[in-house]
């Protein structure tokens, strides 16, 4: 994913930062704690298509 695309992209419930988790292939917002999914090189910024996150998760860690 290009980093000038990850610098402008926002949560879409808080606008808040994401963070790019490669090994997953989503974008993780730790405010929310939601993971949004990257596929075909597209995050997928819909509410709806992101998955929650448990408060222990392993991509919350910073």
């Amino acid at each position: 994913m290009d980093d000038r695309l990850l610098d402008i992209l926002a949560c879409p419930v808080c606008k808040g930062p994401l963070k790019l988790q490669k090994a997953a292939n989503v974008l993780v917002c730790r405010a929310d704690r939601l993971a949004f999914p990257i596929r075909d090189g597209m995050p997928m910024m819909l509410e709806e298509d992101a998955r929650p996150l448990a408060s222990d998760d392993p991509l919350l860690e910073r």
